[in-house]
């Protein structure tokens, strides 16, 4: 990813180019391919002199993204969804089954897992 003076020489160099293909000219992409829009426009205005907070606001996401809370609702369909945050921490594997226990007093839903016959 280009910064500074490099950054805008190359910028203006693509100027007549989409915005997302300045991103990437400039090499804000992320793993999965995706232009990384945010710290590519961060990193302009740094790059034009200005000195950005990077202190978060109360509301705002961390500098890390999103971070797994632990919570979820249910959704309008009545199904509730777990998450891949949730099932990659617990080490489940697509593919894998359970068996769903509920606690109806206690209000408490638990997976069991079923071992698979191989």
């Amino acid at each position: 990813m280009l910064v500074g003076k490099e950054l805008l020489d190359k910028a203006r160099s693509l100027s007549n180019r989409p915005e997302d293909e300045i991103a990437r000219g400039c090499g804000y992409v992320g793993p999965s391919g995706r232009v990384l829009r945010k710290s590519f426009y961060r990193a302009l205005v740094e790059a034009k002199g200005y000195k950005l907070r990077t202190t978060n606001r109360p509301g705002t996401r961390s500098a890390r993204g999103r971070q797994a809370e632990f919570r979820t609702r249910v959704h309008g369909n009545g199904n509730l969804l777990i998450g891949h945050a949730y099932t990659k921490k617990l080490g489940l594997e697509p593919g894998q089954e359970f068996r769903i226990d509920i606690r109806k007093e206690s209000g408490a839903i638990f997976l069991m897992p079923i071992e698979s016959k191989s």
